[in-house]
């Protein structure tokens, strides 16, 4: 035994971190396999849920690793969005361990359901279609304009000099140009105000925060789906590390779970890009919602 976990029960709760990890980049929702692997363990759930916190921040570094490339030349937006995600993370930290506890065991069966129904009504997949369509028609007039253009200088150069141009000049795929974000200035009210409000419910609960977060961003057309998933990735990971801090700080968090779980998340973020491209998108969101559902039934069976 250490610190009250058997190896195998250490080593389970790495196996969920894992898990969480991949959920978390495959459908948004670390939470809803993290949090109830902590309950079934015994640990209370204010107490899981702040360690649960500090575990998803593995998951929160390795997107914002991975996301590198979109993040590009964002800065100003980037520093913004995790200064947001900090100071909501610790405002939902704080009304986790202030409030009466009882608040959150009435409250975690709701939230779960909230998040099961996020994930059914799939935001995130309906802006991965828009914007695969978007690529597609920016593409196909690319296309149509590289064409008009090659036949004009076809008819206007001799063959002579088409075939030189033709030895000489490497051939590429044809591409769109790269999709920018919108300057900041331009930005409605409501999105910071949407923003805020997705750090703290990340601080103070946080599954399915990440898709609310996109819905968000993309209702306030941000950018592409590449550029606001990266994006919000910040946000969350702003609001989980600052709300771990407050937990630390008031000793709320079972360091050696969270330890495990971290390192678990870690590890499924990592290697969960290379595996969701083999597995049908609706087969990982169906069972993300079947589980979050049961959960809510058998929380709310516990608690009401």
């Amino acid at each position: 035994m250490i610190a009250g976990f058997s190896i195998t029960s250490l080593l389970l709760i790495l196996l969920a971190g894992i898990g969480a990890g991949f959920v978390g980049y495959a459908v948004g929702a670390s939470s809803l396999v993290s949090y109830p692997a902590l309950l079934a363990f015994g640990i209370p759930p204010v107490l899981a849920n702040a360690s649960n916190t500090v575990g998803v921040v593995g998951t929160g570094i390795g997107g914002v690793m991975g996301a590198r490339k979109e993040l590009k030349g964002q800065a100003v937006r980037s520093i913004t969005y995790v200064v947001i995600g900090a100071f909501g993370g610790v405002a939902g930290a704080f009304l986790l361990l202030k409030l009466d506890p009882s608040v959150f065991e009435f409250a975690a069966p709701v939230l779960i359901l909230l998040s099961s129904l996020i994930i059914a009504i799939n935001p995130r997949g309906r802006m991965q279609a828009k914007q695969a369509a978007a690529d597609a028609t920016a593409q196909l007039k690319h296309i149509e304009a590289t064409e008009a253009t090659e036949a004009t200088e076809a008819t206007e150069a001799t063959e002579a000099t088409e075939a030189a141009k033709r030895a000489t000049t490497p051939t590429a795929p044809h591409r769109p140009p790269e999709q920018l974000v919108q300057p900041m200035s331009q930005d409605s009210w409501w999105v910071w105000l949407g923003v805020a409000a997705v750090a703290i419910y990340s601080g103070y609960f946080g599954a399915g925060a990440g898709t609310l977060a996109l819905a968000v961003l993309d209702a306030a057309k941000i950018g592409s789906f590449h550029k606001i998933n990266a994006l919000k990735t910040l946000i969350g990971t702003g609001a989980n590390i600052s709300a771990s801090v407050v937990f630390i700080i008031q000793g709320a968090v079972d360091w050696l779970a969270a330890i495990m779980l971290c390192i678990g998340c870690f590890i499924g973020g990592y290697i969960a890009p290379s595996i969701t491209r083999k597995i049908p998108a609706n087969i990982m969101r169906a069972a993300a919602v079947i589980a979050g559902i049961i959960l809510t039934i058998d929380l709310g069976l516990k608690t009401y």
